[in-house]
């Protein structure tokens, strides 16, 4: 809603407080040492990177890249997370490429 003082999560449905319990677990790091669940922290890292990398998010890429590093991952290992993110972004222009496409077609019909 253009011009809204709403917070998006508020208008999409369930308030953060009112998540699954896990989901928001993942908002709270854990500490250095702590065992983090089922994944081992380094993994954590490096999907987070990837998260980021698809977010377009400086900061977030430049934190979890040092954290990653920190936790013992490999400029290898950083760089294939790196092509999971790029491979999930094509994924997705490819799915938007489409509704492009449809929207032509529809112009095209109004104007017919």
């Amino acid at each position: 809603m253009r011009g809204s003082t709403e917070r998006p999560h508020r208008r999409r449905g369930r308030r953060p407080r009112q998540a699954h319990p896990r989901c928001r677990q993942g908002l709270h790091h854990p500490q250095p040492g702590q065992k983090a669940g089922h994944l081992d922290e380094k993994t954590r890292e490096l999907i987070a990177l990837a998260v980021a990398i698809t977010l377009r998010c400086d900061g977030c890429i430049t934190v979890h890249t040092a954290a990653a590093r920190e936790r013992g991952a490999t400029k290898e290992e950083i760089a294939e997370a790196l092509g999971v993110a790029v491979s999930v972004n094509a994924g997705a222009a490819v799915v938007y490429s489409t509704r492009a496409l449809d929207a032509f077609d529809a112009a095209a019909e109004l104007n017919a």
